[in-house]
């Protein structure tokens, strides 16, 4: 089967419609690229047998400089599901957006050498995403395709930690049998991301009084020193399985006002369930303590957006099994843990088991630097469409090895 299917694969559609997608800019805020970017992939992915809808995000809520709470827009997620009542059924993921605004310089295309294009999002990830269509195409020729149903979820707002979107993988992850996510490989050479540690985003508003720093500074509570308590502290809550980095420190005024306002921002990495669980025990705790030294108040935002993704019996089942494909296929399939996080990890956390970088080979992600080595188009929608065949026969169900 591996030869017909590789001959299957149009490796010069690919290549042109990555240029076509990298061409329309999909900053996660640049809504209107988004839309259509997303119509773009609903007249694509139309050709396979299935329902496409493009939903509407969920609601999501930031924290503006000011400590205020304001509505945050997202675009469209694309949503398509093929033989929904086969018993076998399997999810797809990707995602559409990038992290470069419709305002960065870093727009265009060029060739670094012979294939190696440069581009926004040409490896992360509108490579990938190419990569999954032409497997479901070439799937589609397989014997048994019919014996597997799939969901293909393609949203809008991954770069940003998926909140509009969470909800909605969730639902499609229920029941499924196995997952393949779309984000480039690990390391240029096509390694596979193994196990992830998760991430959490929060922003702390810090509320004091103003005084004069001259006359009354004793009847002021200033924010500002709260803050940089709360920052300490929360470094000293760092081990071995979780690490928190302040980032951003908000508020002030002229130098003869003790502050009365300051919003912190942090980001935290935990390895394990147990990490991320502690943690958000130990916050509460240390806002408290916060609150009651300075006497200001505070108010807390946000949370774990994806929890840690170990590798538990079955997901490295599945990693096998990609390992096998590749081998039929001449590929060396290898792969290493990351501190990188992705709708895989979210996946993950529904107990369905996923291998998330099954996109291209290529590197230099989010910067004016990233490529897409463009031979692995081909290759890598041979990978997926021999994995995917693989699970139509039975490969992950029980009793099967």
């Amino acid at each position: 089967m591996t030869a017909t299917l590789i001959r299957q694969i149009d490796a010069d559609a690919m290549l042109g419609e990555v240029r076509a997608w990298s061409a329309i800019n999909t900053g996660t805020g640049n809504l209107d690229g988004l839309a259509r970017q997303a119509d773009a992939l609903a007249e694509a992915f139309g050709t396979l047998p299935g329902e496409v809808e493009l939903v509407d995000p969920a609601p999501v809520t930031a924290i503006a400089a000011d400590g205020s709470e304001f509505d945050k827009p997202n675009g469209r997620h694309m949503v398509v599901r093929v033989r929904p009542r086969a018993n076998r059924r399997i999810l797809l993921t990707g995602h559409m957006d990038t992290v470069f605004p419709a305002d960065h310089p870093f727009q265009e295309q060029k060739w670094l050498e012979d294939g190696v294009l440069n581009g926004p999002g040409v490896a992360d990830m509108k490579g990938g995403i190419a990569v999954m269509l032409h497997a479901l195409k070439a799937f589609e020729e397989h014997a048994t395709a019919g014996s597997l149903g799939y969901d293909v979820m393609i949203n809008s707002d991954e770069e940003t930690g998926s909140l509009a979107s969470s909800d909605l993988i969730a639902q499609l992850a229920r029941g499924k049998l196995a997952a393949l996510t779309f984000e480039p490989a690990a390391l240029p050479d096509g390694t596979l991301a193994h196990s992830r540690g998760g991430t959490g985003n929060y922003a702390i508003t810090i509320t004091g009084k103003s005084a004069h720093a001259g006359r009354n500074p004793e009847e002021g509570r200033n924010a500002l020193v709260a803050a940089a308590d709360l920052i300490l502290r929360l470094k000293s809550l760092e081990a071995d399985d979780i690490t928190v980095n302040p980032a951003k420190l908000e508020g002030g005024g002229p130098n003869n006002v003790v502050p009365d306002h300051a919003v912190l921002r942090f980001n935290i990495r935990p390895k394990s369930t147990e990490a991320m669980e502690g943690f958000d025990t130990q916050l509460d705790d240390m806002l408290d303590a916060v609150r009651d030294r300075h006497e200001v108040g505070i108010a807390r935002h946000g949370g774990v957006t994806r929890p840690p993704k170990p590798v538990d019996d079955r997901a490295q089942r599945l990693f096998d099994l990609v390992r096998e494909c590749g081998a039929e296929l001449g590929q060396d399939i290898a792969w290493k843990s990351t501190g990188g996080v992705c709708d895989g990890n979210n996946i993950a956390a529904c107990g369905v088991p996923v291998v998330d970088t099954m996109g291209v080979r290529g590197g230099a992600i989010h910067s004016p630097d990233e490529f897409l080595i463009t031979a692995s188009l081909a290759e890598r929608a041979a990978l997926a469409a021999r994995v995917i065949g693989r699970l139509a026969d039975g490969a992950l169900d029980e009793g099967s090895r």
